[in-house]
């Protein structure tokens, strides 16, 4: 038995295939099993019963080994579970309890991050923005994280659209900010007299699905130290897909 009550040969197995599911392609045993710091003949065995119950595959060619239909099979039931802007839309009343503020929910539409969901706090605030207002990329929080966090395909034609290309020492610049920070903020950039920061939910490709924005009259928010913002980088971490290591 393991120390956390499995079975320490079955806890073994896994590791061998999660550290499988790592590498971008067909691995060879040896290249397997120095991931994951275990004698070739030990790996070879696991590699076998999972090739009987289909989750591992051999190419015939080069001997390398591969997920098979029954991960593939898993992998798509488990992204079926994982509906994460409904899970995400309906927690956000416990986000503006926890905070004090008011809270957005944008996804990415035809013309670039759109508001999705409102929660208001208690402490109304006035703004001409709402539901399917799209938010600039580079001028607002929501669309710093979306510039952060989607393929460039994705952001390409808005980033155009604002007079921006992603080489742009500015745009690169932002990028790098939001990933070391974990958030995008502005304060006053969008709307005079309000201060928004904003962090993403990912997916299992680490690509965002949806941001979260907070939203105030003070400042003081866009701090990094402030505690709604580590409030809502919890959030924003706690329903996004965790990949396993």
């Amino acid at each position: 038995m393991s120390e956390g009550g499995g079975l320490q040969s079955l806890d073994s197995a896994l590791t061998v295939l999660h550290a499988m599911a790592r590498f971008p392609g067909p691995v060879t045993l040896t290249e397997l099993a120095r991931s994951v710091n275990m004698p070739a003949s030990k790996v070879h065995r696991y590699l076998a019963s999972f090739a009987t119950a289909g989750l591992v595959g051999q190419t015939s060619r080069s001997g390398k080994y591969d997920l098979g239909p029954a991960a593939l099979q898993l992998g798509l039931a488990a992204m079926a579970r994982q509906d994460i802007i409904n899970r995400t839309a309906d927690a956000l009343p416990d986000l503006c309890a926890q905070t004090g503020l008011t809270a957005l929910l944008s996804v990415w539409g035809n013309a670039g991050p759109t508001v999705v969901r409102w929660e208001r706090a208690a402490g109304f605030i006035v703004t001409t923005l709402g539901l399917g207002t799209t938010m600039p990329l580079i001028g607002s929080a929501t669309g710093q994280v979306f510039l952060a966090h989607s393929p460039v395909a994705v952001i390409k034609a808005k980033l155009t659209a604002e007079g921006a290309a992603y080489k742009d020492s500015v745009v690169q610049d932002l990028i790098a900010q939001v990933h070391s920070a974990g958030f995008g903020c502005v304060a006053g950039d969008l709307i005079p007299g309000l201060a928004a920061v904003s962090a993403p939910v990912l997916n299992s490709q680490n690509h965002i699905e949806a941001a979260v924005t907070l939203i105030s009259t003070d400042s003081a928010i866009v701090s990094k130290d402030c505690p709604q913002v580590s409030a809502l980088k919890a959030f924003c971490a706690g329903l996004s897909v965790q990949m396993p290591v």
